[in-house]
């Protein structure tokens, strides 16, 4: 394995995530390539040969598997549900993994392929692209140069207006399918508090369904005590017919609010690809996050230059750690340590109790 030769890339998954995120991300990293497409289905087996030209595309895992040894990385895409055993076969098989949030739905089941993927030797890592958000990376700067002085209170939402239920698995009320905004949106929104403040000791939650027909949750909050003091306040939901700021942070010095989502969802989805333009991840100075202490969000403070987003630094990062050159970019053990807080925040919204971990 040299730097000059691409590492060959397994996808499982062709649908939202494979097709929009993971395979144009691949394709993207210098040093991977996207070598096979697992999907059943025809219609989206023509999109991948339409993509990626050089592509392979076979309808179940079980004839990927049978070429693992002439894979180096195999990224999992599909149903929440397949998570744990795909990623335990290939494991087996000797292939790293990349699995895509939430990893499993219980923190032991990660746990269980953290120790599998050590014991084997083997690079496990997940999909948590939202680390590479264009505000996420900024608050990130703001709070390591001090700008906000001591960090009090972190507000993120993660919120949509979508009254009518699109169906599928996603929102099915079948716990094997590990559906919901808890498991979805919010395995985003508690990974960035625990990236941010560190682990949390407490956590207090409210979850309803509140469209008709819907069969799981569909407006939740979560509340996180950190151990270092922060109190988080974590919002998903597809019920918000007025969207607030993505991220309000307070210290003691000044807050940042922060409205709108990253661009690079919507840019990939309409085709646009990393490496096609300077302007990949960039935002207009009409969005820009607003700093200041005491005075109005909207037209007080100063305005803050939001960084550009980069989600290809993650599979960049996963090239570079399979060539034994950097570390594993999202382990396992933090994924579980998020699904710690998602199990306490079903519990608690259930329970009607705040939960200690």
């Amino acid at each position: 394995m040299t730097a000059a030769t691409p590492l060959r890339v397994g996808l499982v998954g062709y649908g939202l995530a494979g097709s929009v995120f993971h395979a144009p991300l691949i394709a993207a990293a210098e040093g991977l390539g996207l070598d096979t497409v697992v999907t059943s289905n025809p219609e989206r087996q023509a999109q991948a040969k339409a993509e990626f030209p050089d592509v392979r595309t076979v309808a179940t895992p079980d004839e990927l598997f049978d070429r693992a040894a002439e894979l180096d990385l195999l990224v999992i895409a599909s149903p929440n549900k397949t998570h744990v055993p795909l990623a335990t076969t290939a494991l087996k098989a000797g292939l790293p993994v990349v699995v895509d949030k939430p990893v499993a739905g219980t923190a032991a089941e990660a746990r269980g392929l953290a120790a599998l993927a050590e014991e084997r030797g083997l690079l496990l890592s997940v999909f948590q692209n939202r680390r590479w958000d264009n505000d996420f990376l900024t608050l990130r700067k703001l709070l390591e140069d001090g700008s906000l002085g001591d960090p009090w209170r972190f507000e993120s939402r993660f919120e949509r207006w979508r009254p009518q239920p699109k169906g599928g698995w996603r929102e099915s009320g079948d716990p094997a399918e590990i559906g919901g905004l808890l498991y979805d949106l919010g395995s985003h929104v508690v990974d960035q508090a625990l990236v941010l403040f560190g682990p949390a000791t407490e956590v207090y939650a409210e979850s309803v369904i509140r469209r008709s027909g819907a069969e799981t949750d569909d407006d939740t909050f979560i509340a996180l005590t950190h151990a270092n003091g922060v109190r988080s306040h974590l919002y998903v939901s597809a019920t918000t017919a007025q969207l607030g700021p993505r991220f309000r942070v307070l210290g003691s010095k000044a807050g940042y609010v922060k409205y709108g989502l990253d661009p690079q969802e919507d840019a990939l989805r309409t085709g646009e690809r990393p490496g096609a333009a300077d302007a990949w991840g960039h935002e207009p100075e009409s969005l820009y996050g607003r700093i200041g202490a005491g005075e109005s969000p909207v037209t007080g403070g100063r305005a803050v230059p939001t960084l550009p987003g980069d989600y290809p630094a993650y599979y960049a990062a996963v090239a570079r750690a399979l060539r034994g050159e950097g570390p594993n970019p999202v382990t396992a053990l933090e994924a579980a340590a998020a699904l710690d807080v998602l199990e306490a925040a079903r519990r608690s919204a259930r329970d009607k109790v705040t939960v200690t971990l």
